[in-house]
């Protein structure tokens, strides 16, 4: 379980069922997936702009938050949580899907600059710092040529995955999920290795 160094795991996406499932929501998925398993059900937060749920109790307690801001002004939701339960930067993960990372891939940092994704910057603006960690969720590209990736950029991050893909991200899911469970105050490195070296094939 989660200690009282980690208070808040952020899933970024897009708010609205025409994003439901979407690669850009994964952050969602991931989140949604941990609250089906705690029996935690989400609902709407107009001051923290957003959807939460919370399970355990004491220091175990862990809160999620969806923005419902929409992947552009998700710092907007994250820094009104913060002050809103009183927590540091470093007590925050943020689950964010990467372009760059094939799917199947994971990325663990504890800050960084946005790398392009929007959500990043919007929440590194609203927190005036790039330290906070993040857990990058691998989408892959939608083409290696860079001309055609920037074109269709948009329709992949906003299209759904394949059945072979729901597949593979299955896995990740159930290994980020198994990772943030067995988060301590001491232990982030090893679970920072564990998840950057992870690779479904391995299941």
């Amino acid at each position: 379980m989660l200690s009282n160094e980690l208070k808040l795991l952020v899933g970024l996406g897009n708010p609205g069922s025409e994003y439901n499932k979407t690669r850009h929501n994964v952050g969602f998925m991931v989140l949604e997936e941990i609250a089906r398993k705690n029996n935690c059900n989400f609902r709407e937060s107009k001051k923290l702009f957003g959807r939460t749920c919370e399970y355990g109790i004491g220091i175990e307690k862990t809160r999620l938050l969806m923005p419902n801001t929409f992947m552009n002004d998700s710092g907007k939701s994250v820094r009104s949580a913060k002050d809103w339960f009183n927590f540091e930067n470093h007590q925050l993960i943020v689950l964010v899907d990467d372009m760059d990372l094939p799917l199947g891939k994971i990325r663990v940092r504890s800050k960084g600059s946005s790398g392009g994704h929007n959500g990043l910057k919007s929440i590194i603006k609203h927190l005036g710092t790039a330290e906070f960690k993040r857990l990058k969720i691998g989408i892959g590209p939608p083409s290696v040529d860079q001309k055609e990736r920037k074109s269709k950029t948009v329709s992949h991050v906003l299209g759904r995955f394949s059945k072979e893909e729901f597949k593979i991200l299955n896995f990740i899911i159930e290994e980020i999920i198994i990772c943030i469970e067995s988060i301590t105050s001491n232990n982030w490195e090893k679970v920072t290795t564990r998840l950057n070296s992870y690779k479904p094939e391995n299941k």
